[in-house]
């Protein structure tokens, strides 16, 4: 049986860091950014909707999506945001769906789905453990600005659009602090890969 593990965090709470960790263990990673890009690409279902809904400002002079662009029109316009939520939402499933189906026909002992709103569409009901990588505020807003090159203000937005923190904290089966070094993070990794392995 493959026993499904669900990783979220918030913005720059360096989930990324952990997936990467799990790659190394041999455990697959199903990433749901990298699926949200993969169907809006040239010539998709999804891009085409969002053309038609939003118009050809969106796209960059090669054909492919302008993610920048789209965000500053949806993300001030709560209608703007549900529409693309209800185009691009369905397909990034069916396609999230697909691959965890390829998965376990393959036996699989661990799968991981690395899902930022792993909470918000519902697919940690799909888990059978839930992962959450937690940052202090101060950290979270460092890096945002850093990684993003924005300001305090246009981070600190991003932040407080998500879940809060303590929701995500409640629901989760298992926290790591991410708050220290890279060999701390591995260390706790190491273990909740140590836990999985031992469960049959």
């Amino acid at each position: 049986m493959t026993r499904v593990i669900g990783l979220t965090g918030g913005i720059a709470s360096g989930k990324s860091t952990i997936s990467n960790i799990f790659k190394e263990v041999g455990w697959p990673v199903i990433d749901a950014d990298q699926t949200a890009r993969q169907v809006v690409m040239p010539g998709s279902l999804g891009l085409a909707q969002i053309i038609s809904r939003f118009g050809s400002q969106v796209l960059q002079p090669d054909g492919t999506l302008d993610r920048a662009a789209l965000g500053s029109v949806v993300f001030d316009d709560p209608k703007s945001l549900s529409d693309l939520d209800q185009i691009e939402h369905p397909l990034i499933m069916a396609a999230i769906d697909k691959q965890l189906a390829g998965f376990k026909k393959q036996g699989l002992p661990v799968v991981v789905l690395d899902v930022p709103l792993l909470f918000e569409t519902g697919l940690d009901q799909e888990c059978d453990l839930t992962v959450l990588a937690v940052v202090d505020r101060k950290t979270q807003l460092e890096r945002l600005m850093k990684r993003d090159h924005c300001t305090k203000a246009a981070a600190l937005k991003r932040i407080n659009a998500q879940m809060p923190l303590e929701e995500k904290m409640r629901r989760a089966d298992v926290i790591i602090d991410n708050n220290g070094s890279l060999a701390q993070t591995r260390l706790q990794v190491a273990r909740l890969v140590e836990r999985v392995s031992q469960q049959k």
